[in-house]
């Protein structure tokens, strides 16, 4: 049975009528044209379908739209008009960290949310800021760089 759903998608109000039990990658896919929301795995385990649901780092791919009603949706399309994505742009591109892609919206994501929470994280914080994205062209450690080198240009202004 279809129900109305309304949330906020990048910064407008908006509404659905679907079942409330489609997973929101296929609503944000299908609905929005959000294609900046890429399936990986389907299972919650690969990061790149990442999103901020209420201003944190959430799957989308895990996420019921029924359980959304009233919240707030952020994709990476509308996360890269701040001037915070423009430091962690910079900054992975100036170590590197981006190869073919497919994980970097998630990356950029994690990296956002960490650096919100600690401005100066070490290694082993930025390693498991990242863990639930996998990356398959980078052995992670031009990543780590980026996100290193994102901390210290951000002067701790997230």
């Amino acid at each position: 049975m279809n129900e109305t759903i309304q949330f906020e998608l990048n910064g407008e109000n908006v509404s659905i009528k679907t079942s409330p039990m489609r997973r929101l990658i296929d609503v944000l896919r299908d609905d929005f044209s959000a294609t900046c929301v890429k399936e990986g795995c389907g299972e919650g385990e690969c990061g790149a379908c990442s999103i901020f649901l209420n201003g944190k780092l959430a799957n989308s791919c895990l996420v019921a739209v029924g359980s959304i009603k009233g919240m707030s949706v952020e994709t990476v399309a509308h996360f890269q008009t701040t001037p915070a994505y423009r430091v962690i742009e910079q900054a992975f591109s100036d170590a590197g960290s981006v190869q073919c892609g497919f994980c970097t919206p998630g990356m950029v994501l994690a990296a956002y949310a960490l650096l919100k929470e600690n401005v100066d994280p070490d290694e082993t914080d930025i390693r498991e800021a990242i863990s639930g994205n996998l990356c398959r062209c980078t052995g992670y450690n031009m990543i780590v760089d980026g996100v290193k080198l994102a901390a210290k240009r951000g002067n701790g202004k997230w």
